[in-house]
């Protein structure tokens, strides 16, 4: 454990982390309205330029290419093999959700692991 002495997961503010985001997805020209996955040719581009070395000794760390303006809810959801949940949006803002396992079809596209 010797090699992370010195450690300091605070090398950057959030601030500073935000304005870089948007810098990143202003040079790529990434239209974050849309959903973003991790397969997205332009997120894989800005997988380098949002690294931060601000990680522990055997580790990989990136920010992801979005942001929420505004408050914003974390949920995990479970669903059944097949399962099927009718079209619907959710109006009251974006939000963030990230596959761990399975898949799900969305407008066509099937999202999985890592997205």
């Amino acid at each position: 454990m010797a090699e992370n002495v010195g450690f300091n997961p605070n090398e950057a503010t959030f601030d500073e982390g935000l304005e870089r985001i948007q810098r990143v997805i202003g040079e790529l020209s990434l239209d974050t309205r849309r959903i973003v996955t991790s397969r997205d040719p332009k997120v894989l581009q800005a997988r380098k330029p949002l690294e931060t070395k601000a990680v522990p000794s055997g580790f990989l760390k990136w920010q992801l290419p979005v942001h929420l303006d505004g408050p914003s809810l974390a949920f995990v959801t479970i669903a059944e093999p097949n399962a099927v949940a009718p079209e619907h949006s959710h109006e009251e803002g974006d939000g963030i959700r990230i596959i761990t396992s399975g898949s799900i079809n969305y407008n066509g596209q099937e999202l999985s692991d890592g997205d």
